[in-house]
């Protein structure tokens, strides 16, 4: 089975999450003025998920360098992600809009809530873990002035999402608006291997 849905912009309510550990991918050595903030940017993966992932740590805000830091795993399906931007962005510039960048946070979100709808078993925009998309961007500390969400699943490639996407009328909408210059893109597989996908997209204020 395969089912897409689109949201357009909306106005924002703060809230508050829980985040979980990612499998871990590499091992970083803290030099003179690093900090975990400073590390996880590096690395393009989240301060909490960071120090989740580090438990041996008892005070994130006093890291000393030649200290180890495991690096948690980001996008296990990184590849898929970044060719679902690199259509998306053909399908605008062959028709004369600009491409939206690439936002390493929001594809960070629009991961968690892939994952969250494998997790607590629903497709829908409003999640029962963060909420609305625009509750759940400003909760990941995401400042926009429109936003707008993307999401299915079933497809099994980065080519077969942007065709179901850009076969319907408002996911195409919001593929092609000029409202948004910043977007991202998360991934999950359910444990018998069907995709869910989240693409998330942004205005920063």
């Amino acid at each position: 089975m395969k089912k897409l849905i689109s949201t357009f912009a909306a106005l924002i309510i703060s809230a508050t999450i829980g985040l979980s550990a990612s499998a871990q991918r590499a091992t970083y050595t803290v030099v003179r003025g690093d900090s975990m903030w400073k590390i996880a940017v590096k690395y393009q993966v989240g301060v909490s998920e960071l120090i989740k992932a580090n438990p041996g740590i008892k005070n994130p805000n006093l890291i000393y360098p030649g200290q180890k830091i495991s690096i948690p795993e980001a996008a296990p399906l990184e590849s898929f992600e970044a060719e679902v931007i690199r259509l998306i962005n053909r399908e605008r510039t062959s028709r004369g809009l600009p491409a939206l960048t690439n936002n390493w946070q929001l594809s960070r979100v629009a991961r968690y809530k892939s994952q969250d709808m494998i997790d607590k078993n629903y497709f829908s925009h409003q999640s029962p873990t963060y909420g609305s998309p625009f509750d759940m961007m400003e909760a990941f500390g995401l400042r926009f002035s429109a936003a707008a969400e993307n999401i299915a699943y079933g497809q099994r490639t980065a080519q077969e999402v942007v065709n179901a996407w850009m076969n319907s009328p408002g996911h195409r909408a919001n593929i092609l608006s000029r409202s948004y210059t910043q977007t991202g893109v998360g991934a999950a597989k359910k444990a018998n291997g069907t995709l869910y996908w989240t693409q998330m997209f942004m205005k920063p204020t």
